[in-house]
């Protein structure tokens, strides 16, 4: 076989190997058949460029020069045949298609991220008159929690949101010191934090009444209740957000609105300004 044919061969395993990966990702095929398709595409593209740089680049011949004897024959310069320049043209643009599909095969994954998340991770189901309410859907006024008492609550209407659901803990109003002027968002004594940990997202569902702390049942991440819940042991590094709740004309805790910060742990657009959750 000819390093021309050589390189033709290997160019057309990685073109067939490319489509084959693209049709294996459309089909949502196995990945260990994409990952065949993969490793055949790159292996005949580089086979097919270490042919091509070993037999088919010419080298420069260095000549010294000699004195011509009169009765010498020259040598017959031997110009390019046609058939060569079109062999070569021919593999250039076959190489270059090889290229491009590998290319545009290896980008087609992208494509199953999705849309960018935006401001929907600053967001919850939390809105400004929504009733909590209890697993039941049923609304709670603050006589309903006895001291030292916790449960999950929701937004009436959204019952087991995973971003959306939020501890209620009722303690004295006096024991609270809770920070940046909130303790109007803490009626009778009601204080409500997000149950999204924000150190890995776990639900934190311990409470230990007595010291008034909230413990994360994953990496033991513990929180003061009567200080807006800052981390005092453990990997969290965020208080659990504090849900501003009041009591409306019927006597029923609602929410002032969503939280004031996004819940659970960090992510990547963190700095960013949330739009305004009403």
């Amino acid at each position: 076989m000819t390093a021309s044919r050589g390189v033709a061969l290997a160019l057309a395993i990685s073109i067939a190997a490319s489509v084959a990966l693209v049709a294996v990702y459309v089909a949502n095929g196995s990945v260990e058949l994409q990952g065949i398709a993969l490793a055949l595409a790159l292996g005949g593209l580089a086979a097919a460029i270490v042919i091509w740089a070993v037999a088919l680049i010419d080298a420069p011949i260095e000549i010294e020069e000699r004195h011509s004897f009169a009765d010498a024959q020259r040598p017959r310069e031997i110009a390019p045949g046609s058939q060569e320049v079109t062999r070569r043209r021919f593999l250039a643009r076959l190489l270059a298609g090889a290229g491009a599909l590998l290319a545009a095969a290896l980008v087609l994954p992208a494509f199953s991220l999705g849309p960018q998340p935006g401001t929907d991770l600053f967001r919850t189901a939390w809105r400004r008159g929504l009733r909590l309410v209890d697993a039941g859907n049923r609304p709670i006024r603050p006589d309903d929690s006895v001291l030292d008492s916790v449960r999950t609550v929701f937004p009436q209407g959204f019952v087991g949101r995973a971003d959306s659901q939020t501890l209620l803990i009722k303690v004295k109003p006096s024991d609270l010191a809770l920070p940046g002027g909130r303790a109007a968002w803490a009626p009778h004594g009601c204080v409500a934090y997000s149950k999204v940990c924000t150190h890995a997202g776990c639900p934190v569902g311990l409470y230990r009444a007595k010291e008034h702390l909230l413990l994360c049942p994953c990496h033991q991440s513990t929180f003061d209740v009567l200080r807006g819940a800052i981390p005092v042991f453990g990997p969290a590094a965020r208080p659990l957000p504090q849900l501003p709740i009041e009591v409306d004309a019927e006597g029923y805790l609602v929410a002032l609105g969503d939280f004031p910060e996004p819940v659970g742990p960090g992510f990547w657009d963190m700095t960013h300004t949330p739009a305004d959750g009403g």
